[in-house]
């Protein structure tokens, strides 16, 4: 038996089938897999970001205090120009923090649907572990009206509702960008 084989999780017995064998527990081991890297994945991420988030409150902060003390300068010959260059320089930072400040924000939108795809996974996880459930159709309309009640924002409940309706990824992300696109001012940036 190979390393990789030996390494796998005891639950599993794809390795060595026997009769108590479940396709279902195994989709539920995969399910539960995904879940611990995603989770794994916005822990790792999650103190890297703050970090950057304090650095760009400092910096923000200290891009004011270098504006405040620019404004207090008399205004008197060769310093009038270097006040104009910091003026100028304190506006390209502070520029910089604010597109840095839509980073974090796109960030925070993503771990959001990140882990709203984990309790969804662990839903489906539950539904299909449960024999007297699995089979159920409203028990899989009781899921479905579950996850679409957690989404926060129209066009993810609209993605949901042509994705069910169509059954077509494709179809339900194309409408997402598109009416996503049609919502944003022209000359904004699109993160995503």
């Amino acid at each position: 038996m190979s390393e990789h084989n030996q390494s796998l999780n005891s639950t599993s017995t794809a390795i060595r089938p026997d009769l108590d064998w479940s396709q279902v527990r195994e989709t539920i081991l995969m399910l539960q897999l995904s879940m611990a890297q995603i989770e794994l994945a916005l822990h790792d991420s999650a103190s890297s970001v703050s970090d950057l988030s304090d650095s760009f409150t400092t910096i923000s902060a200290t891009l004011n205090a270098i504006r405040a003390a620019n404004e207090r300068l008399p205004d008197q010959g060769d310093i009038s120009a270097i006040k104009a260059e910091i003026a100028g320089l304190g506006s390209e930072g502070g520029e910089k923090v604010g597109q840095a400040i839509i980073a974090f924000q796109f960030y925070d939108r993503l771990s959001q649907r990140l882990s709203h795809v984990c309790r969804s996974l662990d839903d489906l996880g539950g539904l299909v572990s449960d024999p007297a459930r699995l089979y159920n159709p409203s028990a899989w309309v009781g899921l479905q009206a579950l996850i679409r009640s957690k989404y926060v924002t129209e066009e993810d409940r609209r993605m949901f509702d042509t994705l069910m309706a169509t059954q077509n990824v494709k179809l339900a992300l194309d409408d997402f960008i598109r009416c996503k696109r049609e919502q944003q001012p022209s000359g904004d940036i699109e993160l995503f």
